[in-house]
């Protein structure tokens, strides 16, 4: 069986055991008129419990045209950065990572700083400090990274003799603390709109700017995202509609992994903005779905099994559906719209209120905590003292139970392995250098060879804590989570902060492994030594 649905360019097709719940979700849909209510901006879509955080913040549904209204801002942001040779984006979340894919779909050149490494940062900073432009997306003005990145960035720019106001530009919403700190300090101000929520932020200010500068045509962007919108107010053939069905109806009916895998190349990294948007707004209440992107859709772990989802995704020339599973394909501009309505109608498929996030607001509160004991210059204290046992240059830190009778990092890691359950996943969190520690990334294969039983998702530490985490901790039962940390070779003290980037990273993989335990998930840090050697010894314990 196959069912596909089409709006121009855009493309979604559903396939095999996936067609008969996705058509029975699309009839529930449709009598409830919800394509008609989300696009006029209801927040009773999602239950009375979660209307009073939905209203205000359905202002994205209507992106597409209403940032239109942002292009005559864009474009003299964009001025003010001309003759710089290289833009900066520093922060987290959702829109932050729209902005990268963006940039890349484009193959234009931003540098993201989403982390808190020193090594990575100390990195991003040698390189031409005096040609830097710097953009700071932060909505509320609170967030903890972006302050110390702009401070730290500061402090740069006049080492390098070059002005902070002329380099730096905020994204920040009106009255927020930023904005009157950035005022103060001269600093160009584009203001975020409040309607406009993070996590859906793909085509906000905070989205858009950061490519602008780049070059990017984001006005194209924004006409591929609004050729999608007549069809996503439609209460059949619509595109948006049947995806949000499928992915809410796999939840519902247990296949609640998506794998997900780029099918062609044309957009590539576009299958970690859909990896945080799903975790982040479905994830919750022990429901929703766990996202698990591929190297490739024929990686390991992409074997079929009861419980997971596939997902190919491609750019304009398309993508095939695996015999059981989805296929989304069409322009950027017009597949994050797409996504944006598709998972918040999942949401209400899967009954979990889109804009509530407990278990990420848990691990703030936890780093904000680590961060304040710092003020003596000591760490943050770590979760678990001692390791259970050491293994050359790989600590294990774990509960003692899991690793009784075990040797060597080998023995270790198929501890861990066996700990995952039936139907469970296991998840790598990785706080360490996306660059330099980039080989980290090839641990998710060897465990995926290994751990046939369940899906193994990887994701860097800063981006999982703000974003997938949220659907480790609180979706699905059966999260095992593998953390890596590391030593670093030289710290990066944060003006005007008692503490640096070091206990800043600790802080931020410490509060997240409070949070997770907290939930009772199975959590075990490996802490590298050195970082090369641990990563290489990590890779021989995993080999055959």
């Amino acid at each position: 069986m196959t069912l596909r649905v089409t709006a121009g360019q855009l493309s979604v097709t559903i396939r095999g055991d996936a067609v008969a719940p996705t058509e029975e979700a699309l009839d529930r849909l449709t009598y409830d008129g919800v394509p008609a209510a989300l696009m006029a901006g209801n927040a009773g879509l999602w239950g009375p419990d979660a209307a009073g955080r939905a209203a205000g913040r359905l202002g994205w549904v209507n992106a597409p045209e209403t940032s239109r209204r942002l292009l005559p801002e864009l474009s003299e942001a964009a001025r003010r950065f001309a003759g710089l040779d290289r833009v900066v984006l520093v922060g987290t979340g959702g829109a932050v990572r729209a902005a990268e894919i963006v940039a890349r779909a484009h193959g234009a050149d931003l540098t993201v700083l989403d982390g808190a490494d020193p090594q990575e940062a100390r990195r991003v900073l040698d390189d031409r400090p005096d040609r830097t432009g710097l953009v700071v997306p932060d909505a509320s003005g609170r967030s903890i990274e972006a302050d110390a990145l702009r401070r730290i960035f500061e402090h740069a720019f006049r080492a390098a003799g070059a002005g902070p106001a002329e380099r730096i530009v905020v994204v920040t919403d009106p009255g927020s603390p930023l904005e009157a700190t950035a005022k103060e300090l001269g600093y160009r101000v584009v203001p975020s709109d409040p309607e406009m929520n993070d996590r859906f932020g793909a085509l906000s200010a905070a989205g858009l700017l950061p490519a602008a500068l780049c070059g990017v045509d984001v006005e194209r962007l924004l006409q591929e995202a609004a050729a999608v919108l007549p069809a996503l107010r439609l209460p059949y053939d619509n595109a948006g509609l049947a995806l949000g069905a499928a992915l809410g109806a796999a939840a519902t009916h247990g296949r609640d992994k998506l794998i997900i895998a780029e099918g062609d190349g044309e957009l590539p990294g576009l299958g970690g903005w859909v990896e945080q948007l799903v975790a982040a707004v479905t994830g919750k209440d022990g429901k929703g779905l766990v996202p698990v992107v591929l190297e490739d859709p024929a990686a390991p772990g992409a074997e079929a099994a009861g419980d997971r989802l596939p997902l190919i995704l491609g750019g304009r020339s398309g993508g095939t559906a695996p015999d059981t599973g989805l296929a989304v394909a069409g322009p950027l501009g017009a597949q994050l719209a797409l996504w944006q309505f598709a998972v918040a109608v999942a949401a209400r498929v899967i009954g979990v209120d889109p804009f509530d996030e407990p278990a990420l607001r848990e691990t703030h509160t936890a780093v904000a905590a680590l961060l304040r004991g710092t003020g003596d210059g000591t760490a943050p204290t770590p979760v678990a003292g001692e390791p259970a046992l050491v293994d050359g240059d790989v600590e294990v830190h774990g509960p003692a139970e899991l690793f009784h009778g075990v040797k060597d990092l080998r023995g270790a890691l198929d501890a861990v392995l066996r700990a995952v359950p039936e139907r469970g996943h296991l998840a790598v969190a990785a706080h360490l250098d996306r660059v330099a520690d980039a080989a980290a990334e090839r641990l998710r294969p060897l465990l995926a060879r290994r751990l046939r039983t369940a899906p193994v998702a990887f994701g860097w530490g800063p981006r999982v804590l703000h974003s997938t985490g949220q659907a480790h901790m609180d979706g699905p039962p059966g999260t095992v989570v593998l953390q890596l940390t590391g030593a670093a070779d030289e710290d990066v003290p944060v003006p005007g902060r008692p503490y640096g980037l070091s206990a800043l990273q600790l802080a931020q993989a410490f509060g997240d492994l409070r949070a997770l335990r907290s939930r009772g998930r199975t959590a075990v840090r490996l802490h590298l030594r050195d970082r090369a050697a641990g990563l290489a010894r990590l890779e021989s314990a995993l080999g055959d």
